[in-house]
């Protein structure tokens, strides 16, 4: 559920503030979207040890990513 919430609150920002997304390319947005999406619709084909596996390696990496944006409006006046 987590991950789908990630996907979720990427999905909204590119919405409603696009302006960070252009501030933030590095981050990867869109896949973050698709992935909800995917998990969201089509779970009963999801490979259960693909997903661990992304829980494992791609999530703590993109965890220290927003950390570093955590703060980005403050920052940025």
């Amino acid at each position: 559920m987590n991950l789908i919430m990630l996907g979720e609150a990427a999905a909204r920002l590119s919405e409603e503030y696009p302006e960070f997304i252009v501030d933030h390319p590095d981050l990867p947005w869109h896949a973050l979207g698709d992935f909800r999406n995917r998990i969201a619709q089509g779970y009963f084909d999801i490979e259960l040890t693909t997903l661990w596996d992304t829980a494992q390696t791609s999530v703590p990496g993109l965890l220290s990513q927003l950390d570093t944006i955590r703060h980005w409006r403050a920052e940025g006046e």
